[in-house]
């Protein structure tokens, strides 16, 4: 009977994957990279997936429903098990596998914790400072206008979300808005 235990999934497990895909879905538009410039490269491709990530986490952990932090940890589970596999796939070598993830993690954690406060207090020109800083590494002023167009889309996408009824996610399913000028 233990044995069988061994290959039960973990709670939420596939409907965390099936959230993280579209999360990386909507990371990838290109609206993202050819008209805000955000670099596509790993870094700027890392940096927008773990923007969607973290807007889907922040809305998880924000519902009243006890299964939302569970499906929050399902998302970042499968985020990491991704992140992973895709530095394997690059030839990274088992050795450096654990310190790179951890990096990420700290990366990832540091940005999301960064965003919280300006969306929590609907500021967008601190989120605008926040996403200049992390999404372009500084290269361009949380003035300009991409800074502040990213900010304005990210509040859209936080309140749109907010409005997702968590039957919807614990299923597996989530809506982020599509980007256009």
């Amino acid at each position: 009977m233990a044995l069988f235990g061994l290959f039960r999934r973990k709670p939420h497990e596939r409907a965390g994957y099936e959230l993280y895909g579209a999360a990386v879905a909507a990371a990838r538009q290109p609206y993202f990279f050819t008209q805000l410039a955000v670099p596509d490269t790993l870094d700027g491709r890392f940096d927008l997936v773990g923007l969607h990530v973290a807007l889907l986490i922040r809305r998880l952990h924000r519902d009243t429903d006890p299964r939302g932090a569970a499906l929050a940890q399902a998302v970042f589970d499968a985020m990491f098990a991704d992140m992973d596999t895709n530095l394997r796939e690059m030839g990274v070598s088992d050795m450096s596998i654990a310190k790179r993830v951890k990096r990420m993690w700290e990366a990832f954690h540091g940005r999301a914790q960064a965003y919280e406060a300006p969306l929590e207090a609907a500021d967008r020109d601190a989120l605008a400072v926040a996403l200049a800083r992390n999404v372009w590494r500084g290269a361009v002023e949380a003035g300009s206008p991409a800074a502040l167009r990213l900010a304005d889309i990210v509040m859209t996408m936080d309140a749109a979300l907010a409005a997702q009824p968590v039957a919807t996610l614990l299923r597996g399913q989530v809506h982020f808005p599509e980007v256009a000028a």
